[in-house]
């Protein structure tokens, strides 16, 4: 084929395949219990410089108990993918980013990052490179497949295609111009879901976002559920397993896990929460004092939810049924 137009930026994690292949068919296909608690799952599976993707969104589904256990443990050097809003951010503010493979990083209604300016700016994060949020899910998909890229119409004729690692050719058939995403490998992945057997077998309520993606692109998988089930509950209804027990490293059981964002039919958003963030966040040292509260003061998620309260969480499961 022939190509027309190469983005400028570099394939934060270069991948082959075969090898892929070959790690996903030595994982074990034993029933084995993998519930551990999140400070065993991100010591065990994430280290320095880990290629690490996180999904849904900061205030969708989004594990921020297991993000914030990646704060606590200082893990440092992370190349991240993802499409963030608060775990990302956190993330940032904490030092520990220093590549980003991005869509999107932002506080939403509230406008752009401040942790995200800050460390882009100062040079703590090394090399952005650029995508939309359909391309990433796309290459997501490209890894699942076992495929090396796949072609798609996405960012033609605009600058995120040019600072991103694509490509665009003459499509051999028709001669029209494609762009061709480059498959993406992860070494982990934080997926936050409602429900999950001891074994990994997980279930989405509402938007699935690229979880099933995400989970057969990546060598390692963590999960974190809202409750454990078990697996006869899980069998009874085998065409919402959205994530095969097989590909799960560690499960481990968050209720509340994605707060201070929600929870398709079980919480809303803590809009408080988020606001506390959005504003202590607009300086290094704002930053620095919401860590120290919420994370490194805490020894781990049972802390936190003792700190949060069961009446701000009540509001969030009342704000949720009021939307309903």
């Amino acid at each position: 084929m022939e190509i027309l137009q190469s983005g400028t930026g570099e394939l934060t994690q270069p991948f082959d395949l075969d090898e892929f292949r070959a790690w996903n068919r030595k994982k074990s296909r034993k029933l084995v219990d993998k519930v551990m608690p999140e400070a065993e799952a991100i010591g065990k599976f994430v280290y320095d410089g880990c290629y690490i993707g996180t999904e849904l969104y900061g205030t969708v589904r989004c594990p921020m108990s297991l993000a914030r256990e990646v704060v606590r443990q200082r893990v440092k050097d992370l190349r991240v993918c993802g499409q963030g809003v608060l775990e990302l951010d956190l993330w940032l503010a904490a030092g520990l980013v220093k590549k980003l493979d991005i869509t999107y990083i932002g506080l939403e209604v509230y406008g752009t990052s401040y942790a995200l300016r800050r460390a882009v700016e100062s040079g703590q994060v090394e090399k952005c490179v650029e995508w939309s949020n359909g391309a990433i899910t796309w290459r997501l998909k490209a890894a699942a497949m076992g495929v090396p890229f796949l072609p798609t119409r996405s960012m033609l004729g605009t600058d995120t295609l040019a600072y991103s690692a694509a490509k665009v050719v003459a499509d051999p058939f028709t001669g029209a111009k494609v762009a061709l995403l480059p498959a993406l490998v992860l070494d982990a992945a934080l997926i936050h879901v409602h429900r999950a057997d001891k074994y990994g077998n997980c279930q989405v309520d509402g938007i699935t976002g690229f979880a099933a993606e995400m989970a057969r692109a990546s060598k390692r998988l963590i999960v974190s559920a809202e409750e454990i089930i078990p697996t006869q509950e899980i069998r009874k209804y085998p065409d919402r397993t959205l994530i095969p027990y097989y590909l799960v490293d560690a499960v481990v059981h968050a209720p509340y896990g994605s707060h201070p964002g929600e929870m398709a039919y079980l919480y809303g958003r803590d809009e408080p929460g988020i606001k506390e963030w959005v504003e202590m966040s607009k300086t290094a040292e704002g930053a620095q004092a919401y860590l120290d509260k919420y994370i490194y003061n805490l020894q781990g998620h049972d802390e936190y939810l003792a700190l949060i309260g069961e009446d701000r969480f009540g509001r969030c499961v009342e704000l949720r049924e009021k939307r309903e």
